[in-house]
């Protein structure tokens, strides 16, 4: 399976979250899987990319020409796939992956989760809209570590509830890496 990873670029106060980000690119690795993720080692992509590696994990990198090559070559991926934008870095992400999991992020990782969630809704697969019926919506899963995505959750339960959105378009809350891993399972 590939498992898109989204995270920031930076390392948040919470050592929790980056403990969490290390585990869940081990257990990726180990568990045979596929990261596919943002391809910088600057922050808990660098951890979470860097955990899986170790491992001895598939890493691939999907990363913008618009960074520098010292960004663009620090990590030592096993595939880096350089695209022209943002835009088409989450284009091609979503296009490969069969899951993605949100660690705790900033407003680019809010960004891609909330990317995932329309691609569910609409049911848009390689850019074009799934029409008869044969969409499988891709779990967009969130770490909600120390309730970090408490108040996303409520603002998306107040949308669905207002009658702004038709389903929960693949948005799954867990707790704890293990939690991502067993709902994973259920996927394969």
């Amino acid at each position: 399976m590939h498992i898109s990873v989204f995270c920031g670029s930076s390392l948040p106060r919470n050592k929790e979250i980056v403990e969490a980000a290390a585990v869940l690119g081990r257990r990726i690795a180990q568990e045979g899987h596929t990261l596919v993720y943002g391809g910088s080692n600057l922050g808990l992509m660098g951890v979470v990319s860097g955990a899986a590696l170790e491992e001895g994990g598939r890493v691939v990198g999907v990363i913008p020409n618009l960074f520098s090559d010292d960004i663009i070559y620090s990590q030592a991926v096993t595939e880096l796939v350089r695209v022209r934008s943002m835009a088409e870095r989450k284009e091609r992400i979503m296009e490969a992956c069969n899951a993605f999991v949100a660690l705790p992020g900033g407003i680019g990782t809010l960004d891609e989760v909330s990317e995932v969630m329309v691609m569910n809704q609409l049911q848009i697969y390689d850019g074009q809209r799934v029409l008869d019926g044969s969409y499988i919506t891709k779990p967009m899963i969130l770490l909600n570590i120390n309730g970090f995505y408490n108040p996303f959750l409520e603002q998306m339960r107040l949308v669905k509830e207002e009658g702004l959105m038709r389903s929960e378009a693949g948005l799954v809350a867990v707790d704890s890496v293990q939690e991502v891993l067993e709902y994973l399972v259920e996927l394969s």
